[in-house]
């Protein structure tokens, strides 16, 4: 498909011309199947187009498809019959013919079966929950859903429900029949009162849950099909409908426009749930976590607008806005009293989104260390001069070198990416000018970014800490220190495999004067990159120079675990000059990975790691409260040795930066954030072993001579 702009505009005209005469189902707005159609045609062309490696349109691809679509709308088998699958399954081999030609018949009869379904499904739920759960009964619930067989009829699937309701009360039986062994034999309750309370519970949750899914909309059933159709290209490249690239862009510069609270729906009701530390609500102090939206108007209105019952993110839409601009909300305290509170909008930072650093102290408290956490690779995809990750991380190096920092450690566990642009300028601060990453385009032409400034901002060692959750952007990073040899990596055995580069594509500029609104946008992987010793970092991620075992050991996790990732490959190596000022780099790490596989509290980790990788294989679970209970103390007799974890304490202490000092005085609830920190961090092994290194390199002394040159 090698159209230019303007032909397909024409085509889409015609497409929408020949389409506009066709019949609807009867209960689907034909504007949406118009936008629906539009769609496909249009992400087809630009996945087609623009994709790095883009997938051939085949019978194979549409098995699969298909698959994964009809799992995803049904996860738990909770609605669909075993009829309404082997209809459904008429276009197993047909989604490609569908996408060539822009229909959308499975979505629609899937959507339209899905949404009767789930009415039904409502008043089964309301039938089984007014019966008491049999406690007694001698059963069982296999929770491998994806390989159990689809309910025969409504007979079978009534009991489906019943086994998953009475699996949610079983937990909270057990609870309070527990609570009732520790009280006195006049304060216990009826094993009925018991079942009475958990069943209420379950029906409350499960109402929430109801309710909750009429606010799903058919666009977000439409991007699920979508999202579908492009994870078959690879994993990461999807469509984002409007709110959600609202929400990307929100994500990635780490900032919005509005009041600053975190909001909830609980039943028809919006509640506050996070006051965000310096935005608007924090700063009037009359906002509370608990209060309840009633009402939303603009500076201007004279008539509020009622938000009870409006699906949450329409409320929101109405709630944020511009800088600078008023929005008058109409609360319900917690105490029950009505009151209206006019707050002048703002740009907002999470603050969590952002770098953050502290000083850290050996048990002497003699030598200071520094560590950064970065969550992610953030920027201002607005602003091209706004709040950017290198630059934060810069200005921490040098605060934290102000404080006498003698070693560094950058913690990039579970940074799953983010700019590559942020991963050149960060690189830089660290060595001299040089290749930082390689980049493969889809003609197979490659490009090397290169930090050009040859100025280092922290000369001393360094150690990077990562993860199997450290992606992309936090694997170029390390990668390119560990090619250099400026950084000891310690972490998992690999990251997460992530050698993808990914862009937005926004819909709306390949068709003009359309009426049907926004159309959002996708994100396709347009590039590999490659280290700089011309290997990919695609599944095999990067290996870690002293190998620590964590959680995540034993389970599937990374890209390699994927359906569709792209595969590994490799190209010619950049030419780079190593770092080579390490003395005893090599020995330093075999005295860490000594240390480590010594440690008692390290192979506890891992024996930890290998038991829940056994449990989640255990899928049988049984529904008798006996049978259960003896399956829970077993689980809790198992799992006593690993409470050791628990109660870990390394010998560090930790001290505010001095910045920081100032904001926390005046702001009890980022002081209460970084106290929350620091108590992980004394908890935290990995990070008493990364210190550990620091010290050993620190010990060595850097060498002011000598390089060592690898070239193409």
């Amino acid at each position: 498909m090698n159209f230019i702009k303007n032909n397909v505009a024409i085509a889409i005209l015609v497409l929408l011309a020949a389409t506009a005469s066709c019949s609807f189902t009867k209960d689907i707005d034909p504007g949406d199947k118009d936008k629906e159609e539009l769609l496909v045609n249009l992400i087809s062309h630009v996945l087609q187009r623009n994709h790095y490696s883009p997938a051939d349109l085949t019978d194979d691809f549409s098995q699969k498809v298909f698959k994964n679509y009809i799992n995803d709308l049904d996860p738990a088998k909770r609605y669909f019959l075993e009829s309404d699958y082997q209809e459904f399954a008429n276009y197993e081999f047909l989604l490609d013919d569908e996408i060539r030609d822009s229909r959308v018949q499975l979505f629609t009869l899937t959507y339209e079966r899905l949404e009767q379904r789930r009415k039904e499904a409502e008043k089964l739920f309301t039938e089984v929950i007014k019966q008491p759960f049999d406690f007694n009964k001698e059963e069982v619930m296999d929770t491998d859903y994806e390989k159990i067989p689809y309910a025969k009829d409504s007979k079978e699937l009534k009991d489906h429900w019943r086994k998953l309701l009475k699996l949610s009360a079983l937990g909270s039986y057990y609870d309070k029949m527990e609570e009732q062994e520790e009280k006195p034999e006049s304060e216990r309750k009826s094993t009925s009162a018991i079942e009475k309370e958990v069943r209420d519970e379950v029906k409350r949750s499960m109402e929430e849950n109801f309710d909750f899914s009429k606010d799903i909309e058919r666009l977000d059933y439409f991007s699920l099909y979508l999202n579908s159709v492009m994870a078959y290209f690879d994993p990461h490249t999807s469509y984002f409908a409007p709110q959600n690239k609202d929400r990307f862009d929100t994500a990635m510069s780490g900032k919005l426009e509005g009041i600053g609270a975190r909001l909830q729906k609980k039943m028809d009701y919006i509640k506050v749930l996070e006051i965000i530390s310096g935005g608007p609500a924090w700063r009037s102090q009359d906002v509370e976590v608990g209060d309840i939206i009633l009402k939303v108007a603009q500076e201007n209105d004279t008539v509020a607008t009622s938000i009870v019952g409006m699906r949450i993110s329409n409320a929101v839409d109405l709630i944020k806005g511009p800088k600078g601009t008023k929005v008058r909300l109409t609360l319900k305290r917690v105490d029950g009293t009505i009151e209206d509170v006019t707050l002048t909008r703002d740009v907002v930072e999470i603050e969590e989104t952002f770098a953050k650093s502290v000083i850290v102290k050996d048990p002497e408290g003699s030598i200071n260390y520094g560590l950064i956490n970065l969550p992610k690779f953030y920027f201002d995809m607005e602003n091209r001069n706004g709040r950017a990750s290198g630059d934060d991380i810069k200005k921490e190096i040098e605060r934290l070198k102000m404080q006498g920092m003698d070693g560094l450690v950058l913690d990039l566990r579970n940074n799953g990416g983010g700019s590559l642009r942020e991963v050149i300028e960060m690189a830089g601060l660290f060595i001299e000018k040089g290749p930082v990453v390689q980049v493969a385009l889809k003609n197979e032409r490659t490009q090397t970014y290169s930090d050009d400034d040859p100025s280092i901002i922290w000369d001393g060692p360094l150690v990077i800490m990562v993860n199997e959750l450290s992606a992309s952007a936090s694997e170029i990073l390390a990668a390119a220190l560990q090619d250099y040899e400026r950084a000891v990596i310690i972490g998992s055995k690999q990251t997460f495999g992530k050698g993808t580069v990914q862009n937005f594509e926004d819909l709306n500029r390949w068709v003009r004067n359309s009426d049907l609104g926004d159309l959002g946008a996708i994100k396709l992987t347009t590039q590999k990159f490659y280290r700089i010793n011309g290997k990919s970092t695609q599944l095999e991620g990067v290996k870690s120079d002293i190998v620590t075992p964590d959680r995540y050991s034993y389970i599937e996790i990374g890209e390699r675990d994927e359906e569709f990732p792209l595969p590994y490959d490799e190209i010619p190596a950049a030419t780079y000059t190593k770092f080579n000022k390490y003395i005893d780099f090599n020995s330093t790490i075999a005295k860490s990975q000594a240390r480590i596989n010594s440690n008692e509290t390290f192979q506890l980790i891992d024996e930890n790691a290998k038991w829940m990788s056994e449990q989640r294989e255990e899928h049988i679970v049984p529904l008798n409260y006996t049978a259960y209970k003896e399956r829970l103390h077993r689980l809790e007799k198992e799992t006593e040795k690993f409470e050791k974890l628990e109660d870990y304490k390394n010998d560090l202490s930790f001290e505010y930066v001095n910045y920081e000092k100032e904001l926390i005085a005046k702001d009890s609830l980022l002081a209460e954030k970084r106290e929350r920190w620091h108590k992980s961090l004394s908890q935290d092994v990995y990070l008493a072993e990364a210190i550990n290194v620091l010290k050993d390199l620190k010990v060595s002394n850097i060498q002011n001579t000598g390089v060592s040159t690898i070239k193409n």
